[in-house]
């Protein structure tokens, strides 16, 4: 560490003068003839004038610039493929195992002027090197995207990148590639050649479908190398055979898309297994069978919506609501009420309206359960509004509008907005409320709160409440034709709005029908490798929600294994975590008591294998090979792997980087001047007494 003076804004002249200024003051204190010897004297005239000049300079107060050099050792980070593809399309003699205890030894072979670390990743990026080889699904950019964000602003001097070049989710890993500026060496693992193989490449469908309803579903079936051999398509349910095709193989790369037509004849989750039969040397078996899930329902929920005069904010709330299928909208004016039946429906969206200015409506509201969304703006009758519900209540002493933005609550628990969304919300433009003061009952629940210009106020803009078992929805500003159009200026999509309005919606018609004790997946199929999530609502009474008792549930597979878990409390409710179930069939039974009255709850659930890593047996190295030139590195194949110790040394752009350090400071901060002074006075005052001078 280097230390040194610099002035800033004061003049450098003060050196000399304060050195003057220590001279001069030695002379007067030591010039008249006194009682020591020529050297004492002299001694004693050095330490008075340092010491003086060293207070001086404290007074003058100049600054203190410390340099420090820190030097960092190149980085070499280590990303292995642990998908299962490599493990099952690997090369003849290929050994997995062997290969990852050779990418080990690179650290070793570096020696201790690199820092090597090292990842293993399949859909994410974990830690160390693996020879489990189970990753489900590949995401390369998304492991590279992880890298690049971990060691941004290091010395990353390269990277080396040991997969198959096959992917499944995620972006194409060349763009992402491009972020790292580092030399990247690819290792290509796999074989390039594809084997025999016939397979189920693809299947597109919808996951809800309308009971009695035809639905389509379209397979991708594709063969390798069987040029000559019969692709026999059949699809299952429940053990039935439902649909049967024979494709002729015409090519050695042979794909043809099948459209397939299905009827729902029954309610709920329907299992569809689609089969492909092997044929006699083929490379695998198990990207022959495809399961998909498909949910049945009986019948759609309706919305309705009831406005006085247009406005494009209905455009925005029919196109978001209808993103999900489980719903159908109609938008109605009042003066159509009387071709309306009511309860037909299962929410009621009130824009810039109130139940009161139409009898029917108030009518029925009063008779019913039905859910109720307010959503308020210039044209709201706020007088009107108070008088019919209690969840949000608003004083205003004259007709007025104000620009508010949305600020979400972190606290809120009735339903998950994704973060991605909640960030985009709160740069939205600012949607216009009622001027005025807002208030809320207890058992008020806020998502969206007021922030006007810069404050952050607790005024809320999207609260929900339980009015004696009817859930109700105030949303105090109107302009969401801005939030759309502004969304789809910024990000190409307008996924934040539309999830918005939709999980309002399904939150509001999760109350019909509602019974005391609630328990219901977050989806009733989850992925293989994903956290299975299961919800519960327990009310007393009053139709109070409540999470005082305790949830015990047991989920049962097909083979009879138990999993038990208790509920965390979360909000008002309660939510389970149950983490990483093993693929198949789930039945669930849960239970409470409040006070004396028990409950219980069952449903089934389904945790859904992925082939995805079956589906393609080709390894991909035209894209490790154009990764790795785009970044001035070099693709290797894995018995290639002793060599990159040599190629990493002599890539002169990998070198260690010493970083400086500058540290500006007060010199009266630096303590040990202050025990120099203090030395040496007390030095000077020895010498005088010893002398007899003191």
């Amino acid at each position: 560490m280097h230390f040194s003076l610099t002035w800033g804004s004061v003049s450098g002249w003060w050196v000399p003068a304060c050195l003057v200024l220590g001279v001069l003051y030695a002379w007067l204190l030591y010039r008249q003839p006194v009682n020591l010897g020529k050297y004492y004297r002299i001694g004693l005239s050095v330490i008075r004038a340092v010491v003086v000049f060293f207070i001086a300079m404290l007074l003058v107060s100049p600054l203190v610039k410390s340099i420090k050099y820190d030097a960092q050792k190149p980085l070499v980070l280590i990303a292995q493929d642990n998908s299962s593809s490599i493990n099952t399309f690997k090369t003849p003699g290929f050994n997995p195992n062997d290969f990852v205890s050779q990418l080990a030894k690179l650290k070793e072979m570096l020696g201790d002027k690199y820092d090597v670390q090292e990842f293993n990743f399949g859909k994410d990026l974990a830690n160390g090197l693996s020879t489990k080889f189970n990753g489900k699904q590949t995401d390369i950019a998304n492991a590279l995207r992880q890298l690049n964000n971990r060691f941004i602003n290091q010395n990353i001097g390269a990277l080396v990148l040991a997969t198959d070049g096959l992917y499944n989710q995620g972006n194409d890993p060349q763009y992402e590639a491009k972020n790292i500026k580092t030399s990247i060496y690819t290792i290509a693992l796999g074989d390039t050649v594809a084997k025999r193989d016939l397979l189920i490449g693809n299947v597109n469908y919808n996951k809800t479908a309308f009971l009695g309803n035809d639905f389509e579903i379209e397979v991708l079936a594709a063969a390798y190398q069987s040029k000559g051999e019969n692709i026999h398509l059949t699809v299952t349910e429940d053990g039935k055979q439902v649909y049967a095709q024979t494709i002729p193989v015409t090519g050695n790369d042979f794909k043809k898309l099948v459209p397939i037509k299905l009827t729902a004849d029954k309610k709920g989750l329907r299992k569809f297994s689609i089969n492909i039969t092997p044929v006699k040397n083929e490379l695998s078996t198990q990207n022959n069978t495809e399961i998909i899930y498909v949910d049945v329902l009986d019948a759609r929920q309706k919305v309705l919506v009831l406005y006085q005069s247009a406005h494009p904010d209905i455009t925005v709330i029919k196109q978001a609501i209808e993103t999900n299928k489980n719903y159908e909208l109609k938008t109605a004016l009042f003066s159509d009420i009387a071709d309306i039946k009511l309860p037909d429906y299962s929410l009621i969206i009130l824009y810039q309206a109130n139940a009161s200015a139409l009898a029917p409506v108030k009518s029925f509201l009063a008779k019913s359960k039905t859910a109720v969304w307010y959503i308020l703006g210039s044209q709201s009758d706020l007088q009107g509004f108070n008088a019919e519900q209690n969840v949000v209540k608003i004083s205003a002493g004259r007709s007025e509008t104000q620009e508010v933005y949305a600020l979400p609550e972190t606290g809120f628990a009735a339903f998950t907005l994704s973060d991605s969304s909640r960030k985009k919300i709160s740069n939205l433009p600012p949607l216009l409320a009622p001027f005025g003061s807002y208030g809320t009952a207890a058992g008020t629940t806020v998502l969206l709160k007021q922030k006007i210009g810069a404050i952050a106020t607790t005024y809320p803009l999207l609260a929900f409440g339980d009015e004696a078992g009817r859930r109700t929805a105030v949303l105090t500003g109107e302009g969401l034709w801005r939030w759309q159009l502004s969304e789809y200026q910024n990000y190409g999509n307008r996924n934040a709005t539309d999830e918005l309005l939709s999980q309002t919606v399904q939150y509001l018609t999760a109350n019909t029908n509602r019974q005391r004790f609630r328990v219901y997946p977050a989806r009733t199929v989850f992925d293989e490798g994903e956290n299975v999530i299961i919800n519960a609502e327990l009310y007393n009474d009053a139709l109070e929600l409540i999470n005082t008792p305790d949830v015990k549930i047991d989920l049962k597979n097909g083979e009879g294994k138990n999993y038990s878990f208790l509920f965390s409390r979360t909000g008002q409710s309660y939510q389970l975590d149950a983490g990483v179930l093993p693929a198949g069939e789930y039945a669930y039974n849960a239970s409470t008591q409040n006070g004396k009255s028990q409950f219980k709850a069952s449903g089934q659930l389904t945790v859904k294998a992925l082939n995805l890593e079956t589906r393609q047996s080709a390894a991909n190295h035209q894209l490790l090979n154009a990764i790795a030139k785009q970044s001035g590195g070099q693709m290797l194949q894995s018995s290639q792997v002793n060599q990159l110790a040599d190629l990493i040394r002599k890539n002169d752009n990998i070198k260690t980087v010493v970083y400086e350090d500058k540290h500006y400071s007060d010199i009266i901060d630096v303590k040990w001047l202050f025990v120099l002074i203090v030395l040496l006075l007390s030095g000077e005052w020895f010498l005088r007494k010893r002398e007899g001078e003191v």
